[in-house]
């Protein structure tokens, strides 16, 4: 009996039952009170970024792999963004998941397992932006010869600025325009992509003038310091930038990103800003040099000029030796001019004696008969054609009047008749028995007759009293009798037409009564 009961018995049976989510929160509770820190080293995985934006990832090892969580409010100020393949150092908490079962490790710190770390990714991040191009040569443009206006990108508090502002004063003071940002930390790589952007968003003549050259500076420091000018978003705002930019991030040894894709590489900010304008000194021997030149120059073109001169009036002829020969013709002319003029007047002289001799009163008298004879003939053929054609006008002249005299005539006399037609109409339907009808009367017809007095209204058969606005049929009393003295008389049978009716003259006024 006692050993039935024994076989009975389950070990544990009087230990109380918990449900599936009991059990896992104190899971749960243990878990995370035996880790609630840990610092761990290892390779990241998959690497998920969903629109929450918490990252997702995995931790592995040659072994091993644990899942990973970074908040949204932790990845925001991440130094450095997860990636895969990237050897890690992960800072948080282990807890659990239960609706998975499984475990995690939530990350509240990340950073690069070394300077290996840092340097493989940064190897990557090298050859994917030289696989787009940002890194060609025929990308970079010429910086300007003396630029207006030099934007300035660095931490207002260091010493990077005071060089920059003392060298542009030696060597050629130019307006600066500071845009402060930190140079190193996880706040570095975003404002110094927002300040390339900004200078590329001013305007030419703006309040703010845009500037003509850009320079991202900062000192020396390690590969950690400068890791923000080693970001992604630094680089591609770089190669975004339409205005040129100079990159003098660190000392001479130093190498980031930027200095790839900056149009021009400088080894120190003080190097930048020799780079950005010339030495003033320099620029004013130089013009002086070129002043010189240009005196000298001009100097030696007049002496060449004077002296092709002289050698070309050398080989002219003396100004006596040009005038002789029409001196000498001159005094042969004036010589002979006395007896051409002599000879010319003996000629005409001869010439109108001649003339002279030709001419005669009778010659002049038949001349003028002539032409008189020739006046008195036009001037009996002129009266006739004047006349002619005075008639001729006066008669078209005559005829046009008479034919505006026709149309006024008969313009007037239209309108006369039709003001008289018009009256005549007027008239007409005063005496139309319509007229008649319309102050209230009525016309009464028989079988198309006028029906004029009530004894023959009363021998009718049917009866049609034509209204104003229409005519209706009626039936006269049978009796012929007055109607009874309290009741209106009226037809035994009325039909209303509202049309008129079609055995009514259409013209004829008819009776009226």
């Amino acid at each position: 009996m006692s050993d039935l009961l024994l076989d009975d018995d389950e070990p544990g049976d009087n230990q109380p039952e918990a449900s599936v989510s009991e059990l896992s929160a104190r899971i749960k509770r243990m878990v995370e009170d035996a880790f609630g820190h840990v610092r761990v080293r290892g390779e990241i995985g998959r690497v998920s970024r969903p629109r929450s934006g918490h990252i997702y990832l995995d931790l592995k090892d040659d072994k091993a792999v644990i899942s990973g969580v970074i908040w949204a409010g932790v990845a925001k100020g991440l130094r450095i963004q997860p990636e895969e393949g990237m050897e890690v150092i992960a800072e948080g908490r282990i807890t659990t998941f239960p609706g998975q079962s499984k475990y995690q490790i939530v990350i509240e710190r990340l950073a690069p397992a070394g300077v290996g770390a840092l340097m493989m990714m940064l190897e990557e991040r090298k050859k994917k932006l030289a696989g787009e191009g940002l890194f060609a040569p025929e990308r970079k443009r010429a910086l300007p010869y003396l630029p207006e206006v030099i934007g300035v990108i660095t931490s207002p508090s260091g010493a990077v600025i005071r060089d920059i502002l003392h060298r542009l004063s030696d060597r050629f003071p130019r307006h600066v325009l500071l845009w402060p940002v930190a140079v190193q930390g996880e706040k570095c790589a975003g404002e110094v992509a927002r300040a390339i952007a900004g200078f590329n968003a001013l305007e030419k003549g703006g309040a703010i003038e845009r500037p003509d050259v850009l320079i991202v500076a900062r000192g020396g420091g390690s590969l950690e310091d400068l890791w923000g000018f080693n970001e992604e978003i630094v680089a591609r705002a770089a190669a975004a930038s339409a205005i040129p930019l100079i990159s003098a991030v660190g000392h001479e040894t130093d190498t980031t990103l930027i200095d790839y894709v900056a149009d021009r590489r400088a080894p120190t900010p003080t190097a930048a800003a020799e780079m950005a304008v010339p030495v003033r000194g320099e620029l004013l021997a130089q013009l002086s040099g070129l002043e010189e030149r240009r005196q000298r120059g001009l100097w030696r073109l007049m002496e060449d000029r004077r002296a092709r001169l002289r050698d070309l009036a050398r080989a002219l002829p003396r100004a006596e030796d040009l005038v002789a020969l029409p001196r000498q013709r001159l005094d042969s002319a004036a010589d002979r001019l006395p007896r051409a003029l002599l000879a010319f007047a003996r000629g005409q002289e001869l010439r109108l004696s001649r003339i002279g001799g030709r001419l005669s009163p009778g010659l002049l008298s038949r001349k003028i008969e002539r032409g008189g004879e020739r006046a008195a003939l036009f001037g009996d053929r002129l009266a006739p054609a004047l006349a002619r054609s005075t008639a001729l006008r006066r008669d078209r002249f005559d005829r046009g009047r008479f034919a505006e005299r026709l149309s006024r005539a008969a313009s007037t006399q239209t309108r006369e008749r039709a003001e008289r037609l018009e009256k005549l109409g007027r008239l007409l339907h005063g005496f139309s028995y319509k007229a008649t009808l319309a102050r209230g009367y009525a016309a009464v017809r028989s079988e198309g007759a006028v029906i004029g007095s009530a004894e023959a209204a009363g021998a009718a058969a049917l009866l049609s009293i034509e209204f104003a606005d229409g005519a209706i049929q009626a039936l006269p009393a049978s009796d012929g009798a007055p109607p009874e003295a309290d009741k209106p008389a009226r037809p035994r049978k009325v039909r209303r037409s509202a049309t008129k009716d079609p055995q009514a003259p259409k013209d004829d006024q008819g009776s009226l009564f």
